[in-house]
């Protein structure tokens, strides 16, 4: 998984109509700007500490970005901008959208000096995952291999994994499916670890759960339909499900604190999102058919409202953020 996304990022724009999938920034402005807007609100309500930053983990187009930093200026906020970015092509599309950011490959390179504003859009969902399944034998990391046609298929491996397996799932049923993500749990801990001694907030929106699961969430996307996962690698974008609870586990830790989750209908709505959806439709009345879908497609249920989760970490020293509980 890890290498085949790695293919895939670095050798194109995935996103649009004319791409693989549609993120929450490229359906309407409201999104990014409402992003913003909870920026500033706490790090107002922190006491404004002087030249923070803003990271962004993943940043696409570089969209979420630009329509945020346009609502934090509105309230005197404009951070020093870095993205965590190793595709050639979306840097370039991003420093179009956001002049003067500066470019990293991970965290490690990223100031420690002053507050942090960390954002990360779908970046959770595309990190490998780990899988282990229950055979009769046991339980066994779930690999790729070949099948007598040649093609790729899962199979179990032959070293018994008892010991990676949660106490109280040892004796699950045959077949049951344990995914771990090892990659998001050492990302959350530098990003708990930074908080904890240069202060600030880290904002993680995606789709997942927010209570323990068993099954495989892998999936693959190819020009706005699933595919099988296996069948093109580094031609599809493969993603799984993001364990709120162990992102949550790790941040407490590392001496973080969690300040509350929700779906992402509850957060936008909570933020305000139909009374800008209103303001946009009337400023300019030919788009507000278009404005009413964007906002239907990030709030309702069957959509992006109820799969999508919001969660945020920070500083035992700054307040709660708007709109979680």
């Amino acid at each position: 998984m890890g290498e085949s996304n790695a293919h895939y990022y670095a050798t194109r724009d995935p996103l649009g109509s004319g791409g693989d999938f549609t993120t929450a920034p490229e359906i309407s402005q409201m999104f990014g700007e409402l992003v913003g807007l909870w920026l500033a609100d706490i790090w107002s309500r922190a006491g404004a500490p002087p030249d923070p930053l803003y990271c962004e983990l993943g940043p696409g187009r570089g969209t979420l970005a630009g329509d945020g930093l346009r609502s934090m200026a509105r309230f005197g906020l404009a951070p020093q901008v870095h993205f965590i970015e190793g595709s050639p092509t979306l840097r370039s599309l991003q420093a179009q959208a956001v002049p003067g950011a500066q470019f990293h490959e991970d965290l490690t390179s990223v100031p420690e000096d002053r507050p942090l504003l960390l954002v990360a859009n779908e970046f959770f969902d595309a990190l490998p995952v780990r899988q282990l399944v229950r055979i009769e034998d046991g339980w066994r990391e779930r690999m790729v291999g070949l099948g007598d046609d040649g093609a790729f298929r899962f199979v179990a491996g032959d070293q018994p994994m008892h010991s990676a397996v949660p106490p109280e799932l040892v004796d699950a049923d045959t077949g049951t499916i344990v995914e771990t993500c090892p990659a998001a749990s050492a990302i959350m801990h530098e990003i708990a670890r930074r908080l904890v001694t240069q202060g600030g907030v880290a904002l993680i929106i995606d789709y997942g759960h927010l209570g323990r699961r068993t099954g495989s969430t892998l999936q693959a996307i190819r020009a706005h339909r699933k595919v099988d996962p296996l069948a093109e690698p580094g031609a599809a974008d493969l993603t799984a499900h993001v364990d709120f609870p162990a992102l949550a586990d790790v941040a407490r830790h590392e001496g973080a604190r969690v300040l509350g989750s929700a779906t992402q209908n509850e957060w936008l709505t909570a933020l305000g999102i139909d009374a800008r959806a209103g303001a946009l439709a009337k400023a300019a009345p030919h788009r507000a058919e278009e404005v009413e879908a964007a906002r239907s497609r990030l709030v309702a249920p069957e959509q992006m409202g109820a799969l999508f989760k919001v969660i945020a970490f920070a500083d035992e020293a700054w307040p709660d953020g708007s709109g979680l509980n």
